[in-house]
């Protein structure tokens, strides 16, 4: 396996990084942190209705949209980023999602150790303090052949930044996410009173990661790469893959008697779940589904979509769908189980404004 210790870098190569060796079946670590600030969104998430665009695009803050699971992000040089990357038949690595989160968060979790942090793994993808605050999040899934794990060490973080490019429905609220996020997300300034070295943070994470994956080649980035990471950014800024899961109508609406496009919004134990359904006489016609979970193979999701088609608004009905679909196409989804679709499509948000 390589080894990627890439320091700083421009622009969303900080990001493109993993994609590019992913769909080039590079196995490798990435060690890496932006030079500026940039807005990541996660694969599931519905980027309009998660993301202040319009923000971002006035401020100068580029942002796009990876192809792993997880929330909406704001990303800066105080956070050190950890992207492993290995071909998904590799028999050193496990295969389910709910085993390779844990093994794979032993290394920062050593790391937060190692600087007097006492943290811990917490399912479904976070690293946690002994006093339960969020020190690190966590994300992964398929890309091309390979499987991606990507999470960062945070050294400090700009929470009024982090709240300012969320989309809100107004003032109140995002102060009310500015002082969440400071009650319950930490960091190693925070926990330790100051930021350590840089340069010692990654040593010993380089370290507890080679316990783990074995030995690592050091490589550099090569025009091959360079041109992959082009291509890639090309395709994942532009508005046909960053809003292709946008929901056209954000509330509940009545098209006529019988037939109303509704809004649902249900917070599981592994993330939120979004849905916009049309619903005629009683069964869904049609499903959109985005949210911030980890869903594996990420390609199913579409299938699952077409899979409730026709189905009868009923509890037992969904959840005996979704099931068989599971089953059907090997998929997982940690914290998300059958009965948390349901719940989001039969407790839709009525009677919201729209835009």
């Amino acid at each position: 396996m390589y080894l990627f210790d890439l320091g700083k870098l421009p622009g969303q190569q900080s990001m493109l990084i993993f994609h590019a060796l992913a769909q080039l079946g590079i196995e490798a670590l990435v060690i890496v942190s932006p030079k500026i600030p940039l807005v990541s969104i996660g694969y599931f998430q519905d980027a309009a209705e998660e993301v202040d665009l319009q923000y971002c695009r006035e401020s100068g803050i580029p942002f796009m949209r990876r192809e792993v699971g997880g929330g909406a992000t704001y990303l800066d040089e105080n956070q050190i980023f950890y992207q492993l990357i290995w071909k998904k038949y590799n028999p050193k690595f496990p295969k389910a999602i709910d085993e390779i989160y844990p093994w794979f968060s032993q290394a920062p979790v050593d790391t937060y150790r190692t600087f007097g942090i006492e943290a811990e793994f917490r399912t479904v993808n976070d690293i946690i303090t002994s006093t339960g605050r969020k020190i690190a999040g966590e994300g992964g899934g398929n890309i091309g052949d390979c499987m991606v794990f990507v999470g960062g060490i945070l050294l400090d973080f700009d929470y009024q930044a982090m709240s300012r490019i969320l989309k809100v429905p107004d003032e109140k609220f995002r102060d009310k996410v500015y002082k969440t996020m400071g009650e319950n997300l930490t960091t190693m300034k925070r926990e330790l009173g100051m930021i350590p070295s840089r340069e010692e943070v990654i040593s010993v994470l380089k370290e507890k990661f080679k316990k783990i994956v074995g030995k690592l080649k050091p490589a550099s980035l090569n025009p091959e790469i360079l041109e992959n990471m082009r291509q890639i950014e090309a395709w994942m800024t532009s508005e046909e893959f960053l809003l292709k899961k946008t929901p056209r109508i954000p509330g509940g609406v009545k098209i006529k008697e019988g037939v109303e496009v509704l809004y649902g919004l249900h917070k599981a134990r592994g993330g939120l779940i979004r849905t916009t359904e049309e619903i005629s006489e009683g069964k869904i016609e049609g499903i959109n589904i985005s949210g911030d979970f980890t869903f594996y193979p990420k390609e199913r999701l579409d299938g699952l979509e077409g899979s409730l088609e026709k189905v009868s608004l009923k509890e037992e009905k969904i959840i005996e769908r979704v099931e068989t679909y599971y089953e059907k196409e090997g998929v997982e989804s940690p914290g998300v189980e059958s009965k948390d679709f349901a719940t989001t499509i039969l407790n839709p948000v009525k009677d919201a404004e729209v835009d």
